[in-house]
């Protein structure tokens, strides 16, 4: 498996270990990780902190140059705000770790130039499987319904 995967992977068991949701996230730019996150809604108490915004947050102010040369990996397809921030951003690509248990606006994001790369990986489909059957109400509240 991919490393830039597997760190976001390790992201996604962290915010599990947390009490939050399993969902991780990493921003790639040449090569290295510039941003880690995971979602962390629970844990804040934030209305907006899924794994993508939260390792966007943590890599800090960027460059438009830099954002369009990064690679954003999410455990999880990302939602509609995920999907938005990195189209707000043009970062080219993102690499989803599995799209079963939940699929964003891919699509409309790949209408948009992004290039969507998706994995299906067993370790990302498993942990959300889990933690869904497990955390069902809270599994709802993080997607809105």
């Amino acid at each position: 498996m991919d490393s830039f995967m597997q760190a976001a992977i390790e992201e996604a068991k962290q915010g599990l270990a947390e009490g939050g949701i399993p969902i991780g996230s990493v921003l790639v730019i040449d090569g290295k990780i510039v941003g880690r996150g995971h979602n962390r809604r629970v844990q804040q108490g934030s209305a907006i902190l899924h794994a993508e915004m939260d390792c966007l947050e943590n890599a800090g102010r960027l460059t438009a140059k830099e954002y369009q040369r990064a690679t954003l990996y999410s455990t999880l397809s990302p939602c509609d705000m995920c999907s938005g921030t990195a189209l707000l951003y043009k970062i080219p690509q993102v690499v989803i770790g599995e799209n079963v248990t939940f699929q964003g606006p891919e699509e409309y994001v790949r209408s948009r130039g992004v290039e969507l790369v998706i994995l299906q990986d067993p370790a990302c489909i498993q942990l959300m499987r889990d933690f869904i059957a497990a955390r069902p109400e809270l599994w709802n509240e993080d997607i809105g319904v």
